[in-house]
């Protein structure tokens, strides 16, 4: 137990060395020295009760979700009963009050529009779960009524789907270490540290990115548009910049939708300069894209976001390719969040910023002086009841907690790992922790010493029983952390991320390197008795 070949020696320095300077470019960002821009810096990220920053929570409108379903099944009726019957002819089309109703012109073709419709008003899995409800009346009107399980199922979903492109948008703004979780059925609590102006954030967010390319309705009159009157089959749609026109009426129905891209950067047009963003389809969308083109050349289409029109270019000829630009009186910044909104995808559902708070970096100092000085002072404790209760041992065991914390914050620092107030307790936390280990191997020492074993043998039999001990005990910690870590959130995870790490580090020093020392110690000096 006590044999150190070489090899292991140089190898325990080389892992402890290491590690440690990992953490010196967090420890003179803390103290406010520059860090040589020639070296490697890894740093610890802080997080907003630290570093200050951006505290938002977003919140949903179910509505707009069960509207979805109901346009959603509108064109999936139409799309089955053209592929089942192209002599099924349906009219009286709406989706107002909750539900989608249309009559069946032929009232013979009742059961055969039944048998069609039916598996899409069916749940998705193995419950059997039906998430649409049919009547017919007046033996041949329909009217699908979305059941309140299929909402509460589609709201969980959108949300969950809209927690992921709020993830993605942040994750192209460059930050570190975002918070962005769900809270209860309908909203997102981002908090985002470093970051003390959130207005970009809230115009990244607030943008659902709801990208459509749709025919426009050459046929409706300008005073219907006026009026906001459409043609059977169109909607009437407001142009973004009101320099353009009053509105637009475009096909309903159809079109290319921007959940089909690729890739969305934003660039500049190479005639005039402006700012653009342009755009990849993947290959069902480039085909559609190709297909939309090819079929209404000399045509205009509108490109709509967010329900709002950009521009209605003429289709002077097919665009092949799968490519396009989207322009629309972009500066550079909004050009670039756009294209992070694109690439990150649309949101399912829109959200609205209900609560903002903007915590500042003084608040976060504070907390990290406070701490410091509860380290200091407990570190400080440890040290001077070691050292007079063991001695030589005892200072083994503190020069091993100097190295602890070292290699704790050089694998926060590897890691990229956020440091929050709680993770500040859970540092302090491990310092008593990595003690303990030092009592019971120096503890278990002193009593095979009583016991009449000689030096070499008591030490090594002391390493050797209470190894156990602190592993057994360690597990139990670890497994208590990695629940923390796996169904906590936000304060509950930076805590237990920080105590994993720590409970690493403190065996690692406490069981290893002060073995080692101990024992180059005995191998030089040889002495008759322990001082402890």
């Amino acid at each position: 137990m006590l044999d150190f070949p070489r090899w292991k020696v140089l190898m325990l320095w080389a892992v402890t060395i290491a590690v440690s300077l990992a953490s010196l470019p967090s420890l003179f960002s803390v103290a406010g020295l520059d860090w040589p821009a020639a070296l490697p810096s890894p740093k610890i990220n802080l997080g907003l009760d630290l570093a200050g920053g951006s505290h938002i929570l977003l919140e949903a409108d179910p509505s707009q979700v069960r509207q979805q379903r109901l346009e959603g099944m509108d064109e999936s009726v139409r799309n089955k009963l053209k592929q089942t019957d192209a002599t099924i002819r349906i009219s009286d089309i709406s989706n107002n009050n909750g539900s989608l109703t249309f009559l069946v012109d032929d009232v013979s073709k009742v059961d055969a529009v039944r048998e069609a419709i039916l598996p899409l008003t069916s749940g998705a899995g193995l419950t059997g779960q039906r998430d649409w409800n049919i009547q017919v009346v007046d033996g041949n009107r329909f009217v699908l009524t979305p059941t309140q399980e299929g909402i509460d199922q589609a709201v969980s979903q959108a949300m969950d789907t809209a927690v992921e492109v709020v993830r993605k948008r942040i994750d192209g703004l460059g930050t570190k270490e975002p918070t962005i979780i769900r809270q209860g059925a309908q909203r997102i609590v981002v908090q985002v540290p470093g970051l003390q102006d959130p207005q970009q954030l809230k115009a990244l967010l607030g943008q659902t990115a709801k990208l459509e390319f749709k025919l426009v309705d050459q046929s409706a009159l300008p005073s219907d548009i006026a009026r906001g009157v459409a043609p059977v089959g169109s909607q009437i749609v407001p142009f973004a910049d009101p320099k353009m026109g009053g509105a637009l009426a475009v096909r309903r129905l159809g079109g290319i939708r921007g959940d089909e891209l690729t890739n969305a950067q934003a660039t500049n047009n190479p005639q005039t300069n402006e700012p653009v963003v342009s755009i990849t389809f993947n290959t069902d969308g480039g085909a559609k894209f190709a297909k939309l083109t090819t079929q209404n050349v000399g045509k205009p289409f509108a490109i709509i976001l967010d329900g709002k029109v950009l521009s209605a270019p003429n289709i002077n000829e097919p665009i092949l390719g799968g490519s396009a630009q989207i322009s629309g009186r972009f500066t550079a910044e909004t050009a670039g969040q756009l294209a992070i909104s694109l690439r990150s995808g649309a949101l399912p559902v829109d959200l609205k910023v209900v609560e903002e708070r903007t915590v500042g970096p003084d608040l976060g100092a504070d907390s990290i002086h406070k701490g410091v000085i509860a380290m200091l002072v407990g570190t400080l404790a440890l040290v001077v009841f070691i050292v007079v209760t063991y001695g030589r041992f005892g200072v083994y065991a503190c020069a091993a907690l100097v190295v602890n914390m070292l290699m704790i914050l050089g694998v926060m620092a590897v890691m990229g790992a956020t440091l929050t107030l709680p993770g500040i307790a859970g540092f302090v936390l491990t310092i008593g922790a990595a003690v303990d280990a030092n009592v019971l191997i120096n503890e278990r020492i002193r009593e095979e010493r009583h016991r009449g074993r000689r030096v070499v043998a008591a030490v090594e039999t002391g390493y050797k029983e209470a190894s156990r001990a602190i592993f057994d005990a360690n597990v139990t910690n670890v497994i208590a952390a990695v629940l923390m870590a796996s169904f906590g959130t936000g304060p509950v995870k930076g805590f237990a991320v920080v105590l994993m790490i720590g409970i690493a580090t403190s065996v690692y020093t406490a069981v290893w390197l002060t073995r080692m020392w101990v024992a180059l110690w005995l191998r030089r000096a040889r002495p008759a008795d322990l001082n402890l």
